[in-house]
């Protein structure tokens, strides 16, 4: 009897403390012509909170995530190996698209490991080096049919970067929810995507992700451990971003985890208030789990 009365009390803290967070959130989205889906996972007791959790909303960029799962299955699977030499055409590093690989390799015809290629496209999101990576695996095709088989229902991904560069509208082709992509973060942090040895590459190289610093990352203390994915879509001429997104594992000092999923879409409001909105949630997140 008292141990149910404990646990009934510990519970109905936790929706209390839970529901106040959500709240708190509730007040920086509020009054911002843009919909935003929020989701919050604690990996220790599996508790979640959410706002707009299972909305369609368009990942851009986040997809380089669910894609290089894709490719490290392929790995695991020894159709590939980390260390093989992929051949990089300069007719493959197009123009007036994001591309480090291309800055520092202008006329292509290299070869480069696919394990950097994977970070190229991952921790620096290279548009030209995902389409690579997806041409390597068979197209977005693969990516689907993975993702779908480790369970993640709420995930579509029909266009590659290429595609998306050729109108606004294609972006909506790739979405899933934002709590999907916490279920496929937990997932992937517990080993039930692939292997130990790629997860743990995978997300070395998430922690190394340096586009963003003004979202999740913004705001937390200096060296706070985040393996996360962005995705931005910029603004189209009548001033919409489709897209200003953020989703990631981040470690506390205590060596607990939490996963946040930000995304912030159909927005009419500045960058720098799109960004703020993602900033500002992960930080009340973060003082919400470091008060635990």
């Amino acid at each position: 009897m008292k141990k149910t009365f404990i646990i009934t009390a510990l519970l109905l803290f936790f929706l209390g403390y839970s529901q106040s967070l959500k709240r708190e959130i509730n007040q920086i989205i509020k009054g911002k012509n843009a919909t935003v889906g929020v989701s919050v996972l604690d990996f220790e007791n599996n508790k979640s909170i959410s706002i707009n959790g299972n909305k369609h909303l368009p990942m851009l960029s986040v997809f380089k995530f669910h894609i290089a799962l894709a490719v490290l299955d392929q790995v695991d699977q020894e159709k590939l190996r980390l260390d093989q030499n992929i051949l990089i055409k300069k007719s493959e590093l197009l123009l007036n698209t994001w591309s480090p690989i291309r800055e520092k390799y202008p006329e292509g015809n290299i070869e480069m490991p696919l394990s950097e290629l994977i970070k190229y496209t991952v921790a620096q999101s290279d548009n030209n080096g995902c389409d690579i990576l997806l041409r390597l695996i068979g197209g977005t095709e693969t990516v689907q049919k993975f993702i779908n088989s480790k369970g993640i229902k709420n995930f579509q991904i029909k266009a590659d970067e290429e595609k998306m560069h050729q109108g606004y509208e294609f972006m909506y082709w790739n979405w899933t929810t934002t709590n999907a992509s916490n279920t496929l973060l937990k997932k992937f942090y517990d080993g039930k995507v692939v292997s130990k040895n790629s997860t743990d590459f995978l997300m070395k190289t998430m922690l190394e992700t340096n586009t963003g610093a003004n979202k999740i990352v913004a705001q937390l203390p200096k060296g706070t451990w985040v393996a996360h994915k962005t995705g931005s879509s910029g603004k189209d001429e009548k001033g919409l971003t489709v897209a200003e997104n953020d989703m990631g594992i981040i470690t506390l000092s205590n060596g607990k985890h939490y996963a946040l999923s930000v995304f912030v879409s159909d927005s009419m409001e500045s960058e720098a208030t799109n960004t703020k909105m993602v900033a500002d949630i992960s930080k009340i997140v973060f003082d919400y789990f470091s008060k635990k």
